[in-house]
């Protein structure tokens, strides 16, 4: 194992200290417990957090910000966050107009967000939750009961915290989450696995001709195993899975996003994401807006992630909104 790391016992925390200094004007950390706010609160508005388990970077802490998170809670890698944590960052998120929990089918992911949601209702603040499982690629995996949440995440988080920074209440921030949630769709391919640093080794093998079809992220089997194909093969076996299941019809406009897992230069991220472009345009769908980038990772994973989100007037102007966070900046 070759990590650019002391010990893989405190990763996590050397990490957030980095962060920390890194981007000074826009968030604090707070530690012991952790969590990650903006430097400086926007009051009076629904609070909108997310977290969960570390190592998929930028996810979720490099979206705290205006226009996106008000919080974001980092658990171990790949491993949720326990329910104090995200207590602590749903108590500073809220500035009595409620806080809304995006939160990711894990199932430690799940009951931590539910637990510490009881215990802030507990303390009179007002909660609501979403849950977002999105992949299509499985129907439940080791991690999951039901579909797991992948790429359509950031999409999310991005929506909804324009929402919210408009002024939005806690109701219908919930319904939008819920609406973008319904209307989004994702996939991923792993070339590679990735190595957990307390692990210290790869969490699978594969052959250097293989491709893993479905993969999740943390490294969890997908749909298939096959040999090494060119792009113009790949791309539609995560693609087609994805346009058949909402299922997206000729006319949709939508929002693509492809999506590096952490060891993917951009120049294959961009390859790949003119041939999903095309071959949603041979379908008649109208891509309108897009996104290419690594935002959801699993840490050092070769492999990609396909995510479409069905648009209409009001997404795509929240899209369009400024956001200023970390890893997402635009408008500002």
């Amino acid at each position: 194992m070759k990590k650019i790391i002391n010990d893989p016992n405190t990763v996590v925390q050397d990490s957030l200290r980095g962060f920390a200094a890194a981007h000074a004007d826009l968030v604090q950390v707070h530690y012991d417990p952790d969590f990650v706010t903006r430097v400086t609160p926007k009051t009076g508005k629904v609070g909108v957090i997310s977290g969960g388990g570390s190592g998929h970077e930028p996810l979720h802490a490099g979206f705290v910000g205006t226009g996106m998170l008000d919080a974001a809670v980092p658990g171990a890698v790949f491993t949720s966050p326990t329910p104090d944590p995200i207590l602590a960052a749903t108590q500073a998120a809220d500035s009595g107009a409620g806080v809304l929990h995006i939160v990711k089918n894990y199932t430690g992911d799940v009951l931590n967000f539910e637990t510490a949601a009881e215990l802030a209702s507990a303390e009179g603040v007002e909660v609501r939750a979403v849950i977002v499982d999105d992949d299509v690629a499985v129907k439940d995996s080791l991690y999951t009961a039901g579909r797991r949440g992948v790429g359509g995440t950031v999409l999310l988080e991005k929506i909804v915290g324009s929402a919210a920074e408009r002024g939005d209440d806690l109701l219908a921030v919930t319904e939008l989450a819920e609406r973008v949630n319904a209307n989004v769709r994702s996939m991923g391919a792993a070339l590679s696995s990735c190595t957990v640093p307390h692990a210290g080794k790869p969490t699978f093998e594969l052959a250097d001709n293989e491709i893993e079809i479905g993969i999740g992220i943390h490294g969890e089997p997908g749909r298939q195993r096959v040999n090494l194909v060119p792009a113009d093969e790949l791309v539609p076996m995560l693609l087609d899975p994805i346009v058949d299941d909402l299922p997206f019809a000729s006319g949709d406009n939508v929002l693509l996003f492809v999506n590096g897992m952490g060891g993917t230069p951009l120049i294959e991220l961009y390859l790949a994401y003119g041939i999903a472009e095309k071959q949603l345009a041979d379908r008649g769908i109208t891509v309108e807006r897009r996104l290419v980038g690594n935002y959801i990772t699993s840490l050092e994973m070769q492999g990609f992630s396909i995510s479409v989100l069905k648009l209409d007037d009001e997404l795509r102007e929240l899209w369009d909104a400024p956001v200023n966070t970390p890893a997402l900046r635009w408008g500002v």
